[in-house]
């Protein structure tokens, strides 16, 4: 149970990454959030139920150039 005000979203919430950080690592590259997540920061993620969510970086918002 999350003792934060408003709580933090559950782990099977959209978005989850927003709930407090209860360990972090980052010399092992995880954090253990308040819904029990573990996200990794390649940002892939483990769910307390086992299930794993792929890491999902955002693409690259520079601009492309066209070969002439």
């Amino acid at each position: 149970m999350c003792p934060h005000q408003p709580a933090c979203p559950s782990a099977l919430s959209a978005d989850r990454e927003a709930a407090h950080p209860v360990a972090h690592h980052p010399e092992q590259g995880w954090s253990l959030l308040c819904n029990g997540v573990l996200l990794f920061e390649d940002t892939g993620e483990l769910l307390p139920d086992g299930s794993i969510i792929a890491p999902h970086r955002p693409l690259g918002t520079g601009s492309v150039i066209a070969a002439a």
